[in-house]
């Protein structure tokens, strides 16, 4: 019997090859430069190859960029929503963490270089999906602030804590992070009504109160006090989240 004959795998394309390449070199690179040189190596083509492509080496590190996007959003897409919108945002926050910690070289072109110009378009979705997701907590009135804000809040806290944990891998990066997002979270939501935490101020606990309080008095004195006073209000309300609860 005659055997069938093999059909033939498709074939990369040489941009394919190269951006590919660009990502394993950078995720294996601990965050020492990449040249184009290896680039061109590890993806089997010249370097006018690259430049065709590309343009030049900062070209070629905005398409990885891009490409880590896509990468962070398939993975969120993947991840679902729980039908709260409180606790997706949570799990977002974590998912955050977990992706920038997993590839680090990835994450700090991401959002450790800021570059001119528009942002990838995965990026921006990025950011859109997130602040939908703020959007869905205010329709549930559970938001203190306008989304747009509780948006900026969260995904500046966000960053900050995982390029945090990518300059200090060996610091108790768990701790960091979920008491971080438990502050901002508490900062820019409500207590669900009808729950035990719901039914005043008083019930969601000293940790949850003094992180939200502190977030308040974070740009401007207290009401009533001086701004000397303020600034003790500040180190109590410090002292009391550093607690664990």
């Amino acid at each position: 019997m005659t055997a069938s004959p093999a059909i033939p795998a498709p074939q990369t394309s040489p941009r394919e090859r190269i951006l590919q390449a660009a990502a394993r070199l950078l995720a294996a690179s601990g965050g020492a430069p990449v040249s184009t040189r290896a680039v061109c190596e590890a993806a089997g083509v010249g370097a006018p190859t690259l430049y065709h492509h590309f343009g030049d080496k900062q070209g070629l590190f905005d398409a990885v960029v891009a490409h880590g996007f896509e990468q962070y959003l398939a993975g969120k897409k993947a991840a679902g929503s729980t039908g709260d919108p409180v606790e997706d945002l949570r799990r977002g926050w974590d998912a955050h963490v977990e992706f920038g910690r997993t590839h680090p070289a990835f994450y700090a072109l991401m959002y450790g270089t800021p570059r001119p110009g528009p942002p990838p378009a995965a990026a921006r979705e990025a950011h859109g999906a997130l602040l939908e997701l703020c959007r869905r907590i205010a329709l549930a009135g559970r938001l203190r602030t306008a989304p747009e804000l509780a948006a900026q809040m969260v995904l500046a806290a966000n960053t900050g804590v995982t390029l945090s944990l990518i300059a200090d891998p060996d610091r108790d990066g768990d701790q960091l992070s979920r008491r971080t997002r438990d502050a901002i979270i508490d900062a820019v939501t409500t207590p669900e009504t009808g729950t035990a935490t719901g039914a005043g101020p008083s019930d969601a606990g000293p940790h949850s109160a003094a992180a939200t309080l502190a977030a308040s008095l974070a740009h401007r004195d207290a009401p009533g006090l001086t701004a000397n006073e303020t600034l003790l209000l500040r180190d109590w309300l410090r002292r009391i989240t550093d607690k664990e609860a």
